[in-house]
C-alpha cells in the first residue's frame, strides 16, 4: 500500500484524497486507471533547449521512433491550437494537451504560455501539462498558475550534491547567459529544480517526477531521490529505462553506454516504491504524440488538415458538446469495469499483500484499450504486465516489442520476431489475449508460458486475478 503522507494527496493506506481524484481522474499519464480511456496530445512548440543530456538527441522530421524528443515537425503556438481543437473533434476521448519539448517547455516560455492562453479561450474542458527539466522552473511559477498548468513534469535524475552523478549525465546547463560545465552546472540544475519543485506543491499544482534509470551511473542514487520526492510532497514518480540504441545518435548510444533492462527496471521500482506512488505506465512518448497512451496517431493528422482553417470552424469540429457526452459515455464504461473488477488491484503492494503464500506471478495482457483483453496476439507491440496472487493484483510496467508478431499476410512468411517476444515475456507466468494461433503458442510453451484466450472480451483485472486461481491455485482446481 501507499507509504505516502497525507500532504501529496494520499493517506497511510493509499487512497486519494477527492481534490486530487478529480485532478486526475480522466489525465491518461497521472492515472494509470485512465490511461486505457483517455487520449493525449504533445504540442512540439519548444524547440530550444538549456541543457544537454547525453540520453538526448532531438530529432526532426522522424516518424519512426517513439521516445521523448522526436518529433515530426515544429509548430507555432496559433498552428497548435488549431491541432489541437481539429484533433479534439476527431478523437473526442482527448483529455490532456501536453507540451514537452522537443526541447524545453521553459527554455521557450513565450511559445509555451501563448499556446496555452489560446487554449484556455477555445478549449476549456482540457487539462494543460508541462514538461521540464526544472532549470527555469521558479522563473515561471506565476505563469504556470495563471494559465491552469496544474501538472507539471520535472525530469530529476539525481539529487547527488556534489554533482559528481550529474556531471556524467548533462555534460553542461546554460545558465546566466553561458555554459556552465561538468559538477558544477549539475548544482546549479539540481538546486533550481529542488526549489521550482517545492514553489509548485506549496501552490498545490501536481508535479510528476521523470527519472531516466542509466546503469552504471544513477541506478544507486534513486531510491534517494524517491526519498526526497515524497519530503517534497511530489505526487508521482517515473522511472523510464534508458534507451540508448546507437542509431538514436546520443552521447550515450554512440559510446556504448547500454540501455535498461526490464529487469532493471522492476529492480528499481521495488526500490524506490516504498517511498513514492510509482507511474508504471509511462511509454515515453515523441514530442508530438496524439492518441491513447501506448499509441501514436500523429501521422493521421497533417498540417494541411487545419491550418488553413478559422477558428469559428474549428470550434464546430471541436464540438465541445458532443465532447461532454462521449467523455460521460466513457466514465460509466469505467464504472461499469470498477464494478466488474471487483477492487481487487493494489497500487502499491507487497508481495504477502497480493498473495497468502507469498508467492506471485507475472501475467502478460495484449489490449487495444477501454480497460479489456482486446488485441490479438498477433497484433500486439506491447504487453501490460501485472504481479498476482490469490488475494490481489497490481500492475507492474509495460514491455514493448519492436514489431508485432504479424502485421499481415505478406510478412507471415516465418520471420516472426518471436525471439524477441520470447525474451520480453521469458520471466512471465501467463499471457492473457483475445486470440492466439497454435504455432505462437507452441513457441511460448518452451519457456513455459500459460497462453490462455478464455478471457477475450473480458475485463482485464478481474481475469488476472482469475487466471492466476485458474492456473495456480491448487483449492480452486480441485472444486473445479
Amino acid at each position: 500500500m501507499s507509504c505516502c503522507s497525507t500532504t501529496n494527496g494520499f493517506d497511510p493506506n493509499g487512497s486519494t484524497s477527492q481534490d486530487i481524484q478529480d485532478k486526475i481522474n480522466n489525465h491518461p499519464c497521472y492515472s494509470e486507471g485512465a490511461h486505457q480511456h483517455y487520449a493525449r496530445i504533445h504540442l512540439p512548440v519548444a524547440p530550444a533547449c538549456n541543457i544537454q543530456c547525453n540520453y538526448c538527441n532531438r530529432k526532426y522530421d522522424c516518424s519512426n521512433e517513439s521516445r521523448p524528443g522526436v518529433t515530426s515537425g515544429k509548430l507555432n503556438p496559433i498552428d497548435a491550437a488549431k491541432k489541437v481543437m481539429y484533433v479534439g473533434g476527431k478523437i473526442q476521448q482527448l483529455s490532456v494537451v501536453g507540451i514537452a519539448g522537443p526541447g524545453d517547455a521553459l527554455a521557450n516560455p513565450k511559445k509555451t504560455f501563448e499556446t496555452f492562453e489560446l487554449l484556455s479561450e477555445k478549449t476549456p474542458d482540457l487539462k494543460f501539462c508541462l514538461s521540464t527539466n526544472g532549470l527555469r522552473l521558479p522563473e515561471f511559477i506565476d505563469e504556470i498558475e495563471k494559465y491552469n498548468v496544474d501538472h507539471v513534469t520535472v525530469t530529476i535524475n539525481t539529487i547527488d550534491e556534489t554533482g559528481e552523478i550529474g556531471a556524467k549525465i548533462y555534460p553542461w546547463v546554460h545558465w546566466n547567459h553561458k555554459k556552465v560545465w561538468g559538477a558544477e552546472g549539475a548544482k546549479i540544475l539540481l538546486e533550481q529544480q529542488l526549489k521550482g519543485i517545492k514553489m509548485l506543491t506549496d501552490r498545490g499544482i501536481l508535479v510528476k517526477a521523470n527519472s531516466v534509470l542509466i546503469p552504471g551511473v544513477n541506478e544507486k542514487d534513486l531510491p534517494n531521490v524517491a526519498k526526497k520526492l515524497k519530503e517534497m510532497n511530489v505526487f508521482l514518480h517515473n522511472i523510464m529505462p534508458l534507451l540508448s540504441e546507437p542509431e538514436f545518435g546520443t552521447y550515450y548510444g554512440l559510446n556504448g553506454q547500454r540501455s535498461a533492462t526490464d529487469g532493471e527496471v522492476m529492480e528499481a521500482q521495488e526500490a524506490c516504491g516504498m517511498d513514492m506512488k510509482l507511474m508504471s505506465h509511462c511509454r515515453q512518448c515523441r514530442a508530438d504524440a496524439v492518441g491513447l497512451v501506448g499509441e501514436d496517431r500523429s501521422d493521421e493528422i497533417k498540417r494541411e488538415d487545419f491550418a488553413d482553417l478559422e477558428f469559428d470552424e474549428l470550434t464546430e469540429i471541436y464540438g465541445l458538446e458532443a465532447r461532454k457526452k462521449r467523455h460521460e459515455i466513457i466514465e460509466n464504461w469505467r464504472a461499469n469495469l470498477e464494478k466488474a473488477n471487483d477492487r481487487i488491484k493494489l497500487e502499491k503492494a507487497e508481495k504477502k499483500e497480493l498473495d497468502s503464500r507469498g508467492k506471485t506471478k507475472l501475467v502478460a495482457v495484449t489490449t487495444g484499450g477501454e480497460g479489456v483483453i482486446n488485441q490479438h496476439f498477433g497484433n500486439a507491440q506491447e504487453f501490460l504486465i501485472y504481479e498476482a496472487g490469490d488475494k490481489a493484483i497490481k500492475f507492474v510496467m509495460h514491455r514493448k516489442i519492436k514489431s508485432a508478431y504479424c502485421t499481415g499476410e505478406e510478412n507471415c512468411d516465418g520471420n516472426n520476431p518471436i525471439a524477441e517476444i520470447k525474451e520480453t515475456l521469458k520471466d512471465c507466468d501467463i499471457l492473457l489475449t483475445e486470440k492466439i494461433g497454435e504455432c505462437p503458442m507452441g513457441e511460448l510453451r518452451s519457456i513455459n508460458l500459460i497462453c490462455d484466450e478464455t478471457f477475450a472480451l473480458q475485463p482485464i483485472e478481474k481475469s488476472v486475478h482469475e487466471a492466476v486461481l485458474k492456473h495456480f491455485d491448487k483449492k480452486v482446481k480441485e472444486i473445479g
